[in-house]
């Protein structure tokens, strides 16, 4: 069970001020969460300098991932996978962290104007530079893990993966196993929804992401918010927080499949780290993926803008 930091900088809400939000991260850390991930994106770049204050001098307590290829140019969002952009990249992330080496750097964004191929050529130039440990890609198809396995050896796929976004099991959740690679679920208590932390999208922060995300908006969420008391009731069954039950049914997916939820509180960032020991019987997982999941959840995972960006195989796709 690793962390995601993106929270603590940008997309929901209101951000916690720095310093709260490093105190918070080295707590984290003596609360043995051993993965830390974030990325150029994130506040513009301040989210990596937050967490390389939280690191600093405890810098072998935690794998540390980061990302490039998608980051705010004069405040709007830019994919660029320019091998030259990649490797200056890597470089300013170096820098914020303050570290030496990154253990883990994702390709954000597959840019559709670059061969997978050339990025990941400048990520394993990287590689061979000491600067990072390894590469990993984010919300790709599977055809784009083959691309680049044909490249350099890729250590890890971060996809979204909840119970109510099921997009790997379009094959990059197999392929990912026969590959050998890491599946990182991102957003794996569906932003918020199955930790039953969202009482009415209407109260979200004007500049929080979600809003933009069909499946909170007034056409779909009624019909979703009709499958929490369901989703608590389980959790009840299953003797968890309804957090946990997500977090449980993500990990029961296979050995190779990690989540990353993100918190800004380290009361749920210890709750979510207790779900990665916690037993919850089979048929439950079973009857939580049957109670929520793509027959049932109303509204596209993302508006068309940002489904554009995303390389990864989707049900409104094969619908």
């Amino acid at each position: 069970m690793g962390l995601g930091c993106m929270e603590l900088s940008h997309a929901y809400g209101v951000a916690p001020a720095p310093e709260d939000g490093v105190r918070m991260l080295r707590a984290a850390l003596d609360e043995g969460v051993g993965l830390l991930d974030t990325a150029t994106l994130y506040g513009g770049g301040r989210n990596e300098e937050l967490v390389g204050r939280a690191l600093r001098g405890r810098r072998d307590d935690a794998l540390l991932a980061s990302k490039g290829g998608m980051a705010l140019v004069d405040g709007v969002k830019v994919i660029d996978g320019r091998p030259a952009t990649l490797r200056a990249q890597v470089d300013a992330s170096l820098a914020r962290l303050g570290v030496e080496r990154i253990d883990l750097y994702y390709l954000h964004r597959w840019d559709r104007a670059v061969p997978i191929g050339e990025s990941v050529g400048a990520l394993a130039e990287a590689v061979a530079a000491g600067k990072i440990g390894a590469i990993g890609l984010s919300e790709v198809s599977v055809a784009r893990l083959h691309d680049a396995l044909a490249v350099a050896p890729i250590a890890a796929v971060q996809n979204e993966y909840s119970p109510w976004s099921r997009n790997p099991e379009l094959g990059i959740l197999e392929a990912t196993r026969a590959a050998d690679v890491a599946l990182v679920a991102f957003s794996p208590v569906a932003r918020g929804f199955l930790a039953d932390a969202v009482a009415d999208p209407a109260a979200f922060a004007p500049k929080d992401i979600r809003r933009a995300m069909p499946r909170f908006q007034p056409a779909h969420w009624p019909a979703n918010a009709a499958l929490l008391p369901g989703w608590r009731a389980l959790a009840a069954e299953a003797g968890c927080t309804p957090a946990q039950l997500a977090l449980a049914w993500v990990l029961s997916r296979g050995p190779h499949v990690v989540a990353i939820p993100g918190t800004t509180r380290l009361d749920h960032a210890r709750e979510n780290s207790a779900a990665s020991t916690l037993h919850v019987d089979p048929a439950i997982l079973a009857r939580a993926g049957g109670l929520v999941g793509t027959a049932t959840v109303s509204g596209s995972r993302y508006a068309a803008a940002q489904a554009a960006e995303v390389d990864a195989e989707s049900f409104d796709e094969v619908a």
